[in-house]
């Protein structure tokens, strides 16, 4: 198409969305524009599916509700495009430049393209092609509600990009740059997120489930409400990271353990049933206050888990990973905890001793039951003004952490390393006779 072509279709077009005489609606589909000049052409509606477009520039063109299926876009300038509505399924988009383009409610999702053939065998079918964004500059492109299921979005920058409600599952994100970027509500159902920079991202409410964010860096991130069942979140950076996740966001299994388990706490055992909770992944969950005491937790994943003021009296929380959780004022009287790893864990004003064990008749018998802790590893942990009367604490690991004003008289703390911890005003007991 030569450039007077070009300007003519562009005209007709312009005469027909103003229902002007002589208009008609631009049909570029299979048309070779590459490397043209379309800088802030009128497009609404357009016909460019399968058009060669790359190296164009686009910038602040309307777009808006065209049909660009399968379009030829790779290093195009679409820079302030408004993109709203298009359809923009199996489009070629690497390595284009969609700063501050409208994306809101585009449909990026793969594109089957029919094909007919004229070989030996006369073959037709359908190609299924995949959306590929890889490399594009998408910073502060506004992208919600659209809709870019399967896309191919590895290397892009999306920094402050706007996709709230986008559809994005099963989406290819490995190693872009999303900071500060608004994914509220987002589905990002088994999208793979591997080393992605997501630092101050808004995920609130968002579907990670199944999501691979191994090595991500979520620092300050808010995933408040975020659904992470079968996440892997192995080796990401969560420091600051707001990834309070409520039971809801769980699976039937755990919360409908964590409802009979409840029933049997409020009816003495009458009804419901103990929680048996061995081995479960319920990092990041919420249980603020919540009654767990004699639940079966062990092995259980727990990491960066809010705990605060919960009760945990008796429980089995043996080799589980508490890394980073919050269980201050939480009472563990009583409870296991061997071979648990507490790195990091704040632990201030809770209770870990013992507990005055009571019989058939509910009242105390005088035989107290110690909180077993042996082996456990407190490396940096905060234990301001916990207490661990009674407790045995043999081979655990204090490394760095802080005991200021911690009670541990009449615990047991044989073997126990205490290099670099804070004891500042701490209740110790005597130090073992080594000839014991």
């Amino acid at each position: 198409m030569t450039p007077h072509e070009l300007v003519a279709v562009l005209e007709k077009h312009e005469r027909w969305l103003k229902n002007r005489s002589g208009g008609n609606r631009a049909n570029l589909t299979m048309t070779n524009l590459e490397g043209s000049n379309l800088a802030g052409v009128e497009l609404t509606q357009g016909k460019l599916s399968g058009a060669n477009m790359a190296h164009c520039d686009l910038s602040n063109a309307n777009l808006s509700h065209a049909d660009l299926f399968a379009a030829h876009l790779t290093k195009a300038d679409l820079t302030g495009c408004n993109l709203y509505r298009a359809d923009l399924r199996g489009a070629h988009l690497r390595g284009a430049k969609l700063k501050r383009a409208i994306l809101k409610e585009a449909d990026l999702r793969g594109g089957a393209l029919l094909y007919g053939g004229n070989g030996a065998n006369g073959s037709k079918g359908l190609d299924f092609v995949r959306s590929d964004l890889s490399g594009s500059d998408m910073d502060d492109a506004m992208m919600s509600n659209a809709n870019l299921s399967g896309a191919d979005l590895t290397d892009v920058s999306m920094n402050g990009a706007d996709c709230e409600g986008a559809l994005m599952a099963g989406a290819t994100l490995m190693r872009s740059t999303m900071k500060n970027c608004n994914l509220a509500r987002a589905d990002l159902r088994g999208c793979n997120l591997s080393g992605v920079n997501l630092q101050g991202a808004i995920l609130r409410d968002a579907n990670l489930n199944g999501a691979v964010l191994a090595g991500a860096n979520l620092r300050n991130a808010d995933l408040q409400g975020a659904k992470m069942e079968g996440a892997d979140l192995a080796g990401a950076d969560t420091t600051g990271a707001n990834m309070a996740r409520s039971a809801e966001n769980f699976s039937i299994q755990i919360q409908e353990a964590l409802h009979n388990h409840y029933t049997w706490i409020n009816t003495n055992g009458a009804m419901g049933s103990r929680a048996d909770l061995s081995g479960a992944d319920l990092s990041h969950i919420d249980l603020h206050g919540v009654n767990l005491s004699g639940a079966n937790l062990r092995g259980v994943r727990l990491v960066g888990a809010k705990m605060r003021d919960s009760l945990l009296i008796m429980c089995d929380i043996s080799a589980a990973d508490l890394t980073d959780s919050d269980f201050s004022g939480a009472i563990l009287d009583g409870a296991t905890l061997r071979g648990t790893n507490l790195s990091g864990a704040r632990f201030d004003g809770a209770g870990i001793g013992w507990v005055d064990i009571k019989g058939p008749d509910g009242r105390p018998t005088g035989r107290l039951w110690a909180a077993n802790l042996t082996g456990s590893n407190f490396t940096g942990a905060s234990c301001i003004r916990t207490n661990m009367r009674g407790a045995n604490l043999a081979g655990c690991d204090f490394s760095s952490a802080d005991l200021t004003g911690a009670i541990l008289s009449d615990a047991n703390i044989r073997d126990a390393r205490f290099t670099g911890a804070n004891l500042t005003g701490a209740s110790l007991p005597p130090p073992p006779d080594l000839d014991d």
